[in-house]
């Protein structure tokens, strides 16, 4: 019994940590303890959280190809009787602009964007054919190749458009890996035309490449192609010729392959940057039977709802591992509708359409989700073009002076580039901290002709497409000799200029609009005497051949 109660004593004691002896060996424990625990913890203390570097941001691009504004809920609000909820989350989640530019076609657009420099000032505005000796040089340098010094893995994936010759694939160009196609989709299928020469040698002179997969190197690889020249440090599979049949699948091969890549660079525990190119919806647009009559509207809403399916995996897959907090969407086309094709054609509110001066050529859907930067639900009306994204993105990932650097000269993937960049860092425009950085779009036509000139909310128009459907590829613009005018904020979609009975007073009382812009189109033609364009334009007229007959050889 006493045993009991002295063992009861001494438990009591040890649970009372008022009992004075108990009380000084506890502090004197805590004080070693906490000791010990401050010196710890004082590297962590003596850095502020704020100071703590921050990963880079991961960046996913999702490009789709002659997908019109209206063709996406997010703008239509469903007017169109399908949805698009994955692209529209996007939005939801971050900023939908409306006042986006992307280019007059595809090259076009999707160079202005991997580059950041206007088409004019690289060469890359007409749309590049098999075989074209015009492409993406190797003094102009991509994202890409930017973000390497960042340490960025680097991939792209689908649609390139950017030539075809071995010298201007992206594997050579700053990513590291590329699996995709060449040319636009009717490009593509033209070996299949009953017409088409059947002999081997007419294909393999004139005929397109194959869906290629390309891995960049370190060293040169021996050999090459006669007609698509050396490999340089690269080398690359044929993985077949993209086929009517393949086109039903093929955006599903690409997403794959986006997907394993994402994987890969996680694991490997670097930021990345990854550039999804669909071939939806480019004409001729070819469904697999499960995605036909999904939405008993036709072929084209049948392949945007298969489309947003897409890039709903793409966001399944940020969320799935973990890092959607940490990567940059984009989600985006490169040109205008090309509504012409309709039903299997886009459908944009704008005047115009795909390879014209009018609005409906130039201004594309484009959203942005940038958790921690834009707000969500964030609508943009200030003006933001493609050529915005490379010094915006490149200067998140750690380099925020790249547009004066490139005007000095900038070592990057182990290159020295020196190039005059069009875009413009527009963070604080995204977080809405701070003023659009953008007053200016100028519209070039694939011609290199300049078609007008936006500024703020005036348009001045020197170039006139009068043509419609596909004769605005095959009719030259007109040119003004009075400039027209427009108010794209009260005349957003060019409709006054015919349907106003007093546009003429109109135009005669705003007259003084023209000469800001004169003097805006002289600035922006003045950086050319430094930047000059680094190749002409391509042509599909037979006048560049018949030059070149002309010229001696050294000249060509």
């Amino acid at each position: 019994m006493g045993d009991a109660s002295h063992s009861r004593e001494r438990r009591e004691r040890s649970l009372d940590t008022t009992h004075p002896a108990l009380r000084r060996s506890t502090m004197n424990r805590l004080r070693t303890t906490g000791l010990g625990l401050l010196m710890s913890l004082a590297p962590l203390m003596a850095t502020p959280a704020s100071a703590q570097p921050k990963p880079k941001p991961n960046i996913l691009v999702i490009m789709g190809d002659d997908i019109g504004y209206w063709n996406i809920s997010a703008y239509n609000r469903g007017m169109m009787g399908y949805r698009t909820p994955n692209i529209d989350r996007i939005a939801n989640e971050g900023a939908l602009f409306t006042d986006y530019y992307g280019q007059q076609s595809c090259t076009a657009g999707r160079s202005a964007f991997i580059t950041g420099q206007s088409p004019l000032r690289t060469g890359l505005l007409k749309v590049g054919l098999p075989g074209a000796k015009e492409g993406l040089s190797e003094k102009d340098p991509t994202i890409a190749e930017l973000l390497k010094p960042q340490g960025y893995s680097t991939g792209q994936f689908g649609k390139n458009h950017l030539g075809d010759r071995n010298e201007f694939l992206p594997t050579v160009h700053g990513f590291d890996v590329f699996f995709g196609n060449l040319y636009h989709l009717n490009a593509e299928d033209e070996p299949e035309h009953p017409d088409y020469p059947k002999n081997p040698a007419f294909r393999a002179q004139f005929g397109p490449r194959g869906v290629l997969k390309c891995t960049a190197t370190t060293t040169d690889t021996p050999g090459g192609e006669p007609r698509f020249g050396p490999w340089g440090k690269q080398t690359c599979e044929d993985t077949g010729p993209l086929t009517k049949k393949r086109m039903e699948t093929i955006d599903a091969e690409f997403l794959a392959a986006t997907n394993d890549f994402i994987d890969q660079a996680n694991r490997d525990k670097k930021p990345f940057f990854a550039w999804f190119n669909s071939s939806r919806m480019h004409i001729w647009t070819r469904l697999k039977a499960e995605a036909e009559g999904k939405t008993g509207l036709g072929i084209y809403p049948d392949g945007m709802v298969e489309h947003d399916g897409q890039v709903g995996q793409l966001l399944k897959k940020l969320d799935d591992l973990g890092i959607a907090d940490n990567t940059i969407v984009i989600y985006t086309t490169d040109n205008g509708a090309e509504t012409f094709t309709w039903p299997d054609g886009g459908t944009t509110p704008f005047r115009g359409e795909k390879n014209t001066n009018w609005e409906g050529g130039y201004r594309v859907p484009a959203m942005v989700r940038w958790l921690g930067l834009v707000p969500a639900r964030t609508e943009i009306n200030e003006l933001f073009s493609a050529e915005d994204w490379t010094t915006t993105l490149v200067s998140a990932a750690g380099e925020p002076d790249i547009k004066n650097k490139l005007l000095q000269g900038y070592e990057a993937a182990g290159k020295t580039f020196k190039v005059h960049l069009d875009g413009y860092d527009q963070r604080e425009l995204l977080a809405r901290s701070g003023p659009d950085k953008r007053r200016e779009f100028f519209y070039w036509t694939d011609d290199g002709n300049l078609a007008g000139l936006r500024y703020d909310q005036w348009k001045a128009v020197f170039l006139e497409q009068k043509a419609e459907g596909l004769d605005v590829w095959a009719q030259p613009m007109v040119q003004l000799r009075l400039p027209m005018l427009f108010n794209l904020r009260s005349d957003p979609f060019e409709r006054a200029q015919h349907e106003s009975g007093d546009f003429v007073r109109w135009f005669i009382e705003h007259a003084f609009v023209l000469v800001p812009a004169q003097a805006l189109v002289a600035q922006h033609l003045g950086s050319f005497q430094q930047f000059p364009p680094r190749q002409r334009p391509g042509s599909f007229s037979i006048e560049q051949a018949m030059e070149k007959l002309r010229l001696p050889p050294s000249s060509n």
